[in-house]
């Protein structure tokens, strides 16, 4: 079991950026990918990105892409969301969460922090 850590969230204006650090209690050799989440009040928590533990492979959702950057630093076992160009809708709290090795689904969930993002 690992204790991760989101932060970096706040409030930025439409078009401004943030970046979002996801940082575990301690190195997890078992972490196969590590995604982040995000969910906004009324709505279904939806993926965003994910990278997986070398950091080669990575996957975002089609309303990120182009725009949200998801990187790691294994060394400081923390994990990275560079949001670049924020819109309105990307409003919501954001979770990152680890999937081990062999494992579908995530079992390791933060505590999650809020993006808002004005008009």
């Amino acid at each position: 079991q690992v204790q991760l850590v989101e932060s970096g969230g706040g409030l930025v204006q439409a078009g401004g950026s943030l970046r979002l650090s996801c940082a575990a209690s301690s190195r997890t050799f078992s972490t196969a990918t590590t995604g982040w989440f995000r969910q906004a009040p009324g709505k279904e928590r939806e993926f965003v990105a994910s990278i997986n533990w070398r950091g080669d492979t990575t996957n975002y959702a089609d309303s990120v892409k182009g725009r949200f950057t998801v990187s790691r630093e294994n060394a400081k076992n923390t994990v990275y969301l560079q949001m670049n160009n924020l819109k309105p809708e990307d409003t919501a709290v954001y979770y990152c969460a680890a999937r081990r090795i062999s494992v579908n689904n995530y079992l390791d969930w933060g505590q999650g922090t809020q993006v808002t993002v004005s008009s």
